[in-house]
């Protein structure tokens, strides 16, 4: 495992444990503001671990080509 690895499993090992801390101590409302950041956090981990670049095709509405007999938008 190289170290890049072994770094952000540290991270992720730490940021749940002290989650579990705060919740174990009654710090509920804490742990819950900060659900959103450390679900980033485990899927943006995940993706550094399993090389994932993240690319993906775009979301939106594909505009049509400019020879589509339309007035291009201004």
């Amino acid at each position: 495992m190289s170290s890049k690895k072994v770094v952000t499993v540290t991270v992720l090992v730490a940021v749940l444990t002290w989650s579990t801390v705060m919740t174990v101590l009654g710090q509920v409302a804490a742990v819950v503001t900060l659900l959103p950041s450390l679900g980033l956090l485990v899927q943006q981990i995940t993706q550094a671990l399993t090389g994932h670049d993240g690319a993906r095709a775009p979301a939106g509405p594909v505009p049509a080509p400019a020879d589509a007999g339309e007035e291009p938008p201004r």
